[in-house]
């Protein structure tokens, strides 16, 4: 898939400046990866969302903050490390490196997975010549489980609520990446969606994973 375009010259929704969340942190942008053709469909909107017989489970109490370490997600075989990253000189996260296609990148100055609120990944959808670790994100179905391993020998469980996807044209970040219910410990899993605009140099949605804490493990 490589190309003569820089690998991170593509930004989630290129040059949208990221409105500030309720919990007053600033939601971000990230460089994930070019793709040189228009190529199948990545995170299509069809089949996305939350079918009517799938019964979620309640939500468990937010956990004491505690700074993840991995995520693993079964249905889509990630077992990842977790690196914290912080914003670039434009106000939009830093990603994890490019040649990194198996880590995934926590926004370290919002929510930590399992507290309370909304707290934010982001992983890369593909590399120049191989898919990456949220290349098959947008397969993810409600009642799928997210395991968020953290520093303090905790398991957070999470549940799938919901997958969208947001196109670059139509995006409301508050929608995306607020929190829904204010005493719940949620996560976002986000990564690029739909396909590549080669005028645009980027793509044209994001997917956005919900997810919520069900349970815990030690």
């Amino acid at each position: 898939m490589a190309d003569e375009r820089s690998p991170v010259s593509s930004r989630l929704l290129t040059g949208l400046a990221w409105v500030v969340l309720l919990a007053g942190l600033l939601v971000w942008g990230s460089d994930l990866t070019d793709v040189p053709q228009s190529g199948p469909s990545i995170g299509d909107v069809s089949g996305i969302g939350q079918p009517a017989e799938v019964q979620l489970p309640p939500a468990h109490k937010p956990l004491p903050p505690a700074r993840p370490h991995r995520v693993d997600i079964p249905a889509i075989g990630v077992q990842a490390p977790v690196v914290k990253r912080g914003l670039d000189a434009e106000r939009a996260i830093d990603p994890p490196p490019y040649d990194q296609k198996g880590v995934v990148g926590w926004y370290g100055g919002g929510v930590k997975p399992g507290a309370k609120g909304a707290a934010l990944f982001v992983g890369h959808v593909d590399t120049e010549t191989q898919p990456a670790v949220f290349y098959n994100l947008s397969t993810l179905r409600p009642g799928q489980q997210i395991r968020v391993t953290r520093a303090d020998g905790s398991l957070a469980e999470f549940t799938v609520e919901d997958v969208q996807v947001f196109t670059r044209d139509r995006f409301d970040a508050q929608q995306a990446y607020g929190a829904r219910e204010p005493d719940r410990a949620e996560l976002r899993l986000i990564t690029c969606g739909g396909t590549f605009d080669r005028a645009a140099k980027a793509y044209t949605s994001n997917v956005v994973v919900s997810a919520y804490l069900t349970g815990t493990g030690p």
